[in-house]
């Protein structure tokens, strides 16, 4: 399936990434952004929070991670939360949590793999920022998951059919992000390249629209 078959989403070429990285004008993307705030979504395990880091880094603003943000709004563990509320609670905590975050821009914001998900949030996020699809594979994603089992929704005697049941549903909302960057086995720091040049891209085109 071609990323066409997705969506909208400019999807940034690996092949071109080592290329477009080394022109992407860090200093513009900053620049550009103005008030507004870099989104980071897609599945579990596709590395929005180390991506995120160093993007923030590069970028020189603030790294914000939702969950993080929602555990401590709720002082209790996503998965305290999903054991003792439930999903619907907590998808409602996590639409609150990242409208607040939304309104302390410039910054980049790594998102929960089902807060794209919520239609209300998505509308925020496009109000109010820049999101980038982080896309992987399914069998990259299950590898990275699959070291650690703090994972809710894998919590099942079939994680793999779980993790590509979700694939399937999430996809093709992740497409309507602004930007898509493959991440795949590569260092984190290439695949911030490819982010930094994605966006550069995007805020050059829509300069000349």
């Amino acid at each position: 399936m071609s990323d066409k078959d997705y969506g909208h989403a400019d999807v940034a070429d690996p092949g071109a990434s080592g290329r477009g990285s080394a022109h992407a004008d860090t200093d513009g993307v900053r620049d550009r952004l103005g008030a507004r705030t870099i989104v980071l979504v897609g599945m579990m395990g596709c590395g929005k929070s180390s991506v995120g880091r160093l993007l923030a880094a590069r970028l020189k603003l603030p790294f914000v991670d939702a969950d993080t943000e929602i555990e401590l709004a709720a002082n209790l563990t996503i998965q305290e939360i999903f054991a003792r509320h439930g999903e619907p609670y907590f998808r409602a905590g996590e639409h609150r949590v990242i409208a607040r975050l939304l309104g302390q821009g410039p910054q980049v914001l790594a998102t929960g793999g089902g807060a794209f998900m919520n239609p209300e949030t998505r509308k925020l996020i496009a109000e109010s920022g820049i999101s980038v699809w982080l896309k992987a594979d399914f069998e990259t994603l299950f590898e990275r998951v699959s070291r650690r089992a703090n994972r809710p929704l894998l919590q099942t005697p079939d994680p793999a059919g779980v993790l590509k049941r979700l694939m399937a549903l999430r996809d093709p909302v992740y497409a309507q992000a602004d930007v898509a960057v493959d991440s795949r086995n590569v260092p984190h720091e290439q695949v911030v390249s490819d982010v930094v040049s994605a966006l550069d891209a995007h805020m050059r085109k829509n300069d000349d629209e």
